[in-house]
C-alpha cells in the first residue's frame, strides 16, 4: 500500500512540472517569435515479481501473451520537452526593423551579457528590433532587442547604422543597406543569421532568447549544434514579425487532460490512506 501511494506520488510531481510546461505556452501565446514546448513522460523502472511457480500449471503457460507474474512499476517522470520549430503565423508591421524568419530552424544572434560583464551568444526568434544611439559614438546607432541586447553580424560584431538615415532595407539574406539623407548609400552588414540543427540543447534564458550548453562537456562540437546560413538561404521578411506558434485549443485541452490525470492520482491517494487505515482497524 505505501509502495503505491509513494508511486503516485512521484507521478503527481511530473504532472505538475508538465502543467507548468502548459501554462508557460499559454503565458508566451502573444510573445513574438515563440516556440512551445511539449513535455514527453517515460516509465521508471518496474520490477517483475513471480508469484506463481510457472511448471505448476503448464495449461495457463500455452497460449499466454503476457509474462507470468506482475509488473510493479515505480511512476512515471518527464523524459524530455521538446521544442515545436513549426513557423508561427507571419504578421505585416510596416516597421522596417521588425524581422521575421520564414524557416522554422533559423535565428538570430544576439550578444546576451551576463552578471559579470561578460557576454555570450544568445538565439532568438523574436525580430522586433529598435535602433538605439552609440553612447560611444552619437554619430552611429546599434540595432538592439527590445530587451536591450546587441543583434550580432554575421561577423560577431554588433550591428552598427549610421545616424539620421533616412531609409533602411534589409533583403531576405539579411544584407542591410542604409539610404543615407545626402543620397548616399551605405553597406551596414549583415545580420548574423544562423541555423540550429539540435533545437533540444537550447536553453531558455528570458526575454525569448535561448543559449547553449557547455558543448565540451557532451564531447559536441559547435559546428554539430549551430552553422552560418549563407546569404542565398536567409529567409528574413522586413516589415514583419513571427506570431508565437502556440496552439491555444491545444493547450486548453491539455490542461483539462492534466487536471483530469492529477485528480485521479490524487483520488488513488486518498484511496490508499482510507484502506491502509481500515486495515490497522481490523489488526487492534
Amino acid at each position: 500500500m505505501q509502495r503505491q501511494m509513494m508511486d503516485t506520488a512521484v507521478t503527481l510531481g511530473q504532472i505538475q512540472q508538465q502543467l507548468a510546461t502548459v501554462a508557460n505556452n499559454i503565458a508566451n501565446v502573444g510573445t513574438n517569435g515563440y516556440k512551445s514546448r511539449d513535455a514527453q513522460f517515460m516509465d521508471l523502472l518496474f520490477q517483475q515479481i513471480n508469484n506463481m511457480n510457472v511448471n505448476a500449471d503448464q495449461t495457463d503457460q500455452s497460449n499466454r501473451l503476457t509474462p507470468s507474474g506482475i509488473r510493479a512499476g515505480s511512476g512515471s517522470r518527464i523524459g524530455d520537452t521538446q521544442m515545436d520549430l513549426a513557423v508561427g503565423t507571419i504578421k505585416q508591421t510596416d516597421n522596417p526593423l521588425d524581422l521575421a524568419l520564414s524557416n522554422g530552424h533559423q535565428f538570430f544572434t544576439v550578444a546576451l551579457t551576463g552578471a559579470n560583464g561578460g557576454t555570450t551568444t544568445a538565439y532568438t526568434r523574436d525580430g522586433a528590433f529598435n535602433a538605439q544611439i552609440d553612447p560611444q559614438n552619437p554619430n552611429e546607432l546599434r540595432l538592439m532587442t527590445k530587451s536591450g541586447y546587441a543583434v550580432l553580424g554575421a561577423n560577431g560584431q554588433p550591428i552598427r547604422i549610421p545616424a539620421h538615415y533616412r531609409e533602411i532595407h534589409i533583403n531576405n539574406s539579411g544584407q542591410i543597406t542604409v539610404n543615407l539623407a545626402n543620397g548616399a548609400q551605405v553597406n551596414a552588414g549583415q545580420l548574423g543569421i544562423v541555423t540550429v540543427r539540435r533545437p533540444q540543447l537550447l536553453h531558455e534564458q528570458g526575454n525569448n532568447l535561448y543559449t547553449l550548453p557547455n558543448l565540451a562537456q557532451l564531447g559536441i562540437g559547435l559546428n554539430q549544434v549551430v552553422q552560418p546560413v549563407a546569404g542565398a538561404n536567409g529567409s528574413v521578411a522586413q516589415g514583419k514579425l513571427e506570431n508565437s506558434n502556440v496552439d491555444l485549443t491545444k493547450e486548453m485541452s491539455d490542461l483539462i487532460n492534466l487536471q483530469h490525470n492529477y485528480q485521479l492520482n490524487a483520488r488513488s491517494i486518498t484511496i490508499g490512506d482510507q484502506m491502509a487505515g481500515l486495515v490497522n482497524g481490523l489488526l487492534r
